[in-house]
């Protein structure tokens, strides 16, 4: 039987190296609890913001804080969709360990420790604002309709540990969300339940213009209120934008005059995002906690559509092949920034393979503890050596399924299946980061000992379904 335990550091595919230079990073306050605020935009591609070479998309705020912090080139959701992702973030655990195999499946289960949860044993204030998509907010009602179980998915943030709470159970329109026109819910059937709850009371109205604004709305007051006690916070920001509905304002339309309706909804949208991360980045300074702050930004997933170049599916993959709900590049690799003054030099970028599921491992770290009752194995690593300048390879790869789909990624290949394992690709993404040449033939031996890598993971996987890790 496998050592859950144990198993994954028997896929290690590199170690961390010598130290670097202490240059690489500016002195910290290392007796002062950092500030947590993970950022998360829905549907956007690699390629959509000006950070990673758009030259269209008006991203200047985001753009300015890659260029303030670290950018990561090979950043990776946990998942082609939304709700395992997310389910990433929380946990540091790949979802198929707890059930949410897609979007509007599962639910967080109540054995599984969040970082909200783990931070709170340590004087945090924790609050979510935005996309929730863990699990319904009502336990007899889902905007998604009955076959979405709401009784038995029946999760909201604050039964996850969060204090405060903001949210939506999915996605709905970038633009007035509460436009009966605009609603995003099972055949259309407008219904205020689907749209935001506040601390576990409908708002029921009274929502209108930008949805990002919105969000950051009450996200501001969250933060302002935790810096006037004292206390050290996680502020979990879940953007909508750029999913669909895709709705760009008036204003940030008029940005791109110049082309197509559908094309300004979507850059329209993204430019909104973009200017409440710059409100959020100068209201921490504003603030004075701008330097002990983590300030995490990413997608959940590949842009959605086929190409890019239909209706508001506007998004770009950049140079990957696949975009949503694939396990190619395009599907998964996403835009990836931190911003930590206090630990970070500015301007650093780092092509070492990262995951959402880093998240829970590296603030653990950072606050030097371990979480009692935490189910193993955690799929992510602790980034901290990376932020401290001393990691210069993936200490494991980054196991991947998704529907019929496998991959496993190191610092230099990754095999993937499109069939449930009957046959294998490989490639080299350093040398082919788009994916278009397949050595599974030229290298048996290396396509072997990573299929015999992922195989042990689902096997892990499977153990964890099944309640195994839980004590």
């Amino acid at each position: 039987m496998v050592n859950r335990r144990d198993f994954l550091h028997s896929l290690a595919s590199g170690a961390l190296a010598l130290s670097l230079p202490q240059a690489l990073f500016s002195k910290s306050t290392e007796t002062e609890k950092p500030n947590i605020i993970l950022c998360m935009a829905d549907d956007m591609g690699w390629g959509d913001p000006g950070f990673n070479g758009n030259k269209i998309i008006k991203t200047g705020n985001l753009d300015a804080m890659a260029k303030a912090g670290m950018r990561f080139s090979r950043f990776y959701s946990g998942a082609p969709v939304c709700s395992p992702t997310r389910g990433s973030c929380l946990t540091g655990r790949h979802p198929y360990r707890y059930g949410i195999f897609s979007a509007n499946t599962g639910h967080i289960l109540k054995k599984e420790i969040t970082l909200a949860e783990a931070l709170k044993t340590q004087g945090y204030t924790t609050g979510h604002f935005g996309k929730w998509h863990l699990g319904t907010l009502l336990p007899d009602y889902s905007g998604k309709g009955p076959g979405r179980k709401p009784e038995k998915n029946y999760m909201t943030p604050a039964m996850c540990g969060f204090d405060e709470w903001f949210s939506t159970e999915y996605a709905v329109a970038t633009w007035d969300p509460y436009n009966p026109v605009l609603f995003h819910g099972k055949k259309k059937e407008y219904d205020v339940r689907a749209l935001y709850w506040h601390n576990g009371k409908n708002i029921t109205e009274g929502l209108k213009g930008d949805d990002s604004k919105i969000i950051m709305d009450k996200a501001v007051p969250f933060i302002q209120k935790a810096v006037k006690d004292k206390k050290p916070f996680l502020a979990v920001i879940w953007f909508h934008a750029p999913h669909a509905p895709v709705v760009g304002g008036p204003k940030y339309r008029r940005m791109y005059s110049q082309y197509s309706e559908d094309e300004q909804h979507y850059y329209g949208c993204i430019t909104a995002l973009d200017e409440q991360v710059g409100r959020l980045r100068a209201q921490l300074r504003e603030l004075g906690i701008a330097d002990n702050t983590m300030l995490w930004f990413c997608s959940d997933n590949g842009p959605e559509g086929k190409d890019g170049q239909k209706g508001r599916y506007r998004g770009s993959a950049g140079p990957f092949r696949g975009r949503k709900r694939s396990l190619l590049e395009g599907g998964v690799r996403v835009p990836g920034l931190l911003e930590w003054p206090a630990r970070i030099k500015a301007g650093r970028t780092t092509d070492i393979p990262c995951s959402t599921s880093d998240y829970f491992p590296t603030v653990l770290d950072i606050l030097g503890f371990k979480m009692k009752g935490q189910p193993e194995p955690v799929d992510g690593v602790s980034l901290l050596p990376l932020i401290n300048g001393k990691m210069q390879r993936r200490p494991m790869p980054i196991g991947f399924e998704s529907a019929r789909q496998l991959s496993l990624t190191d610092n230099r290949y990754k095999i993937h299946s499109s069939d449930k394992g009957k046959t294998y690709m490989l490639f080299d993404l350093l040398e082919d980061p788009g994916e278009t040449n397949d050595l599974a033939a030229e290298k048996p031996q290396l396509l072997q000992s990573m299929k015999s890598m992922l195989i042990k993971w689902r096997k892990s996987c499977q153990d964890s379904l099944e309640g195994k890790d839980y004590k």
